[in-house]
């Protein structure tokens, strides 16, 4: 479970949001919403423990994620509104790449599963600056099928990306809810998940 106990965060001398609370729990998905600049954004990368908050904590399974650490951070993935791709290597280098980063163990044909299932056959070894933005986009996303994560964090996953990678994305998060995983994201485009109820925080 995730919960979320009275924080604040600011930007400069503006305070963004206070007195913030929620949780998460298995299976269930939140979006962040709200205008821009009203800190969803903020609110995400704080949830990954990249920004401090101004007061409150986060925990995770009950304990604080500064405390956690590292035990925090190998049970969450971040996928920012970027996708920090680079541009020279392939995006089997770039997979390769972000699974070591994660600490995660994946070979060739797990790498080369997950950046088909996102429909990038053919174009595995090709430098990401050959690619569409589209197509970088799905090997961003291709991280999300490299090793298991119960928490998902997600800013703008559809950015980018045509009516059928949107579908994709929307049954690969059913898939990973089913699994009892849980989703928080942003997004200013229409994400349904198919047999869920997404609830909905609104940043003002």
């Amino acid at each position: 479970m995730l919960e979320i106990c009275n924080l604040a965060c600011t930007r400069g001398d503006h305070l963004l949001f206070s007195d913030l609370n929620f949780t998460l729990n298995a299976g269930e998905i939140l979006q962040a919403q709200g205008v821009n600049g009203s800190g969803k954004t903020t609110l995400l990368r704080t949830l990954c423990g990249l920004v401090k908050p101004t007061a409150g904590q986060i925990n995770w399974s009950g304990k604080n994620i500064q405390d956690l650490g590292a035990e925090y951070y190998a049970e969450m993935i971040y996928l920012g509104h970027l996708n920090a791709l680079k541009d020279e290597l392939s995006a089997v280098e770039n997979m390769r790449i972000s699974a070591g980063l994660a600490g995660c163990e994946a070979d060739g044909e797990q790498i080369f599963a997950a950046l088909h299932r996102m429909g990038l056959r053919g174009r595995e070894n090709l430098p990401v600056k050959a690619l569409s933005q589209g197509q970088s986009r799905r090997v961003a996303l291709a991280r999300l099928l490299i090793g298991h994560f119960p928490l998902w964090i997600l800013d703008e996953p559809l950015t980018a990306l045509d009516v059928g990678a949107v579908q994709l994305i929307q049954d690969l998060i059913a898939a990973h809810l089913a699994r009892n995983g849980m989703v928080i994201y942003t997004t200013h485009q229409p994400l349904e998940v198919a047999g869920v109820t997404t609830r909905r925080l609104t940043l003002s």
